[in-house]
């Protein structure tokens, strides 16, 4: 329960004015079944040890099925998959049917052609309200394609400009 001022639509209207990027979170099943989910909510948290973060929604239903496995990988998306992503992102039975895809060496699925991934174990998962944050330990990471990331800004999907 909280005490702010303001409504739940006042906060994320204002916080909908800091851009995020949009990552796909993804992992292998012990039956052989590829679960994956869109963020927009993912950061670095530390060098030594090499942490990051994402902030899945208690609400969700592909993120008990990931913390399951202990495992994952963090793709991030380039400008021109926001196909990809609605796709991963509608509910569905197979979220991955013709995303092309190879496995990491902790056998999460890394997207093809996203700009980076980074492939991790389940460090830790703590409440935070009606969320979770969820650390998980790097253990190999890399550049796929050095393009432009997609943006998640004011409700709509974009990408960066470079100003100089």
């Amino acid at each position: 329960m909280s005490n702010a001022s303001f409504d739940s639509a006042t906060f994320r209207r204002v916080l909908g004015h800091y851009p995020t990027g949009v990552c796909v979170v993804t992992a292998v099943e012990p039956d052989g079944t590829a679960v994956g989910m869109v963020v927009g909510s993912f950061t670095s948290v530390s060098l030594d040890p090499p942490l990051v973060a994402f902030f899945p929604a208690k609400s969700s239903g592909s993120w008990p099925r990931i913390e399951k496995v202990g495992r994952f990988c963090v793709n991030i998306l380039a400008s021109d998959q926001l196909a990809l992503c609605r796709q991963i992102a509608a509910p569905g039975p197979d979220k991955f049917a013709g995303i092309a895809h190879r496995a990491s060496a902790n056998g999460s699925p890394i997207l093809d052609d996203v700009v980076a991934w980074i492939d991790c174990t389940l460090d830790a998962v703590h409440e935070a309200g009606d969320h979770h944050i969820v650390l998980g330990r790097v253990v190999a990471l890399e550049v796929e394609r050095p393009e432009r990331p997609l943006l998640f800004f004011q409700g709509s999907y974009g990408e960066f400009a470079l100003l100089d």
